[in-house]
């Protein structure tokens, strides 16, 4: 099959998760004999680095990029509110990207057009006009669920009333951009209730993010008297900046003041400042690491403390490969088939961080034995040669 991937950020350098998932899929469409195109968007955030790319991706994807600014602009923003369009995502229509698939789809025929996330859709119209191709949409996330959360766990009034329109407007979009496609690709079993609670007619899959786990090489490196816990992600990601903000005011002081050995690394792109400029007992802030998995492989327990997101943690995939013992609250979980305190630790309230935390400081051990759950549960369910598998075989159905 020809398969034109629309990115709505490089798939390489694999910078952070979602980068991890696109690439993925090129990588399992390519190894399984079919033909991938790639036309991506790249942003100030996200810029494409070609020279960072190696020359056998380049001529087997063929990938092109336009520069898109898709940053915040609140005259704009503010327009968005009064006429009900869903900012977040027309901020990444672009008329040089439209004449870029316009031009390719003049030359070529595709079998499949897949559209990585909400934000590619506004392409949707000139994709139908140009090609007989069918459509399908890998949904990261269910965009407006985030929006929702967010709202629900602010404070501020006035905050809360904007973030709510926000998601009241992307689900409103959402919901209208699935008579538009062909198919659907959920990342987790909970998009894909949602969508059907939506009354998504398209047909539709459960496809979780897929690794090869050859490529994740664990160390066991557990210091002796000390517990060491880590966390890794974009920190211009909404989320992640609220969970890390709950974690290091509401949770760590009280720990570290009954554990003072106690160590929190943080890493991740796009450090705010006053996360980089922090003074606060134990914690170590690293901005933006060169090697995600050398980073994890240094220290011994991953923390995932989301409290308003929807779709799936890549990176507690990649953890859980590393043979990491992974707490996350059950919101940051979603998407995986775990199991409560066999494969991963559950904690949604601060007192069950800090019991689980307490528990594995006084139990190395166990540390240890989830780690090595977690990755034989990875390799058992994650297998990326499989998943991509049935993404063809639904590609096929379509």
């Amino acid at each position: 099959m020809k398969i034109l991937q629309l990115c709505h950020k490089p798939p390489k350098p694999t910078i952070d998760g979602g980068c991890i998932a696109m690439n993925n899929i090129t990588d399992g469409l390519l190894r399984a004999g079919h033909h991938v195109k790639i036309l991506t968007i790249s942003t100030q955030k996200h810029p494409f680095l070609p020279k960072q790319l190696d020359k056998a991706y380049k001529e087997r994807t063929r990938i092109e990029s336009t520069y898109v600014d898709t940053r915040v602009n609140l005259i704009d923003a503010f327009s968005n509110l009064v006429t009900s369009d869903s900012y977040n995502v027309s901020r990444f229509f672009s008329t040089d990207f439209d004449i870029l698939i316009t031009k390719l789809l003049r030359k070529e025929k595709f079998d499949i057009i897949h559209l990585e996330s909400l934000f590619m859709t506004p392409y949707i119209h000139t994709l139908r006009r140009l090609s007989k191709a069918k459509i399908v949409l890998r949904s990261h996330n269910l965009e407006y669920m985030i929006w929702e959360r967010m709202a629900d766990g602010t404070s501020n009034p006035a905050k809360r009333i904007y973030l709510n329109i926000l998601a009241k407007q992307l689900k409103k979009y959402e919901e209208n951009i699935l008579q538009s496609i062909d198919g659907i690709v959920a990342i987790s079993s909970g998009d894909t209730k949602k969508y059907q609670t939506m009354g998504c007619s398209k047909p539709l899959i459960c496809l979780p993010f897929g690794i090869n786990i050859s490529n994740y090489t664990p160390e066991d490196i557990l210091l002796p008297g000390k517990t060491r816990l880590f966390h890794i992600g974009s920190m211009d990601w909404k989320p992640n900046i609220e969970g890390i903000s709950w974690f290091l005011e509401k949770i760590w002081p009280e720990l570290t003041a009954q554990l003072p050995s106690l160590e929190l690394h943080l890493a991740g792109r796009n450090m705010p400042d006053w996360l980089d400029g922090l003074k606060q007992p134990g914690v170590f802030i690293h901005p933006e690491v060169e090697d995600a998995k050398k980073f994890m492989n240094a220290y011994d327990i991953m923390i995932v403390p989301i409290l308003s997101a929807g779709g799936m943690r890549v990176k507690i995939i990649e953890g859980m490969a590393m043979k990491k013992c992974v707490i996350s609250t059950r919101i940051g979980a979603e998407g995986i088939d775990y199991i409560d305190k066999e494969t991963i630790f559950i904690a949604d309230k601060l007192k069950d961080f800090q019991r689980i935390i307490k528990k594995l400081d006084a139990e190395k051990k166990l540390i240890k034995a989830m780690g090595e759950k977690a990755r034989k549960f990875v390799s058992a369910r994650y297998d990326n040669d499989i998943l991509t598998n049935q993404l063809i075989a639904f590609y096929k159905s379509l």
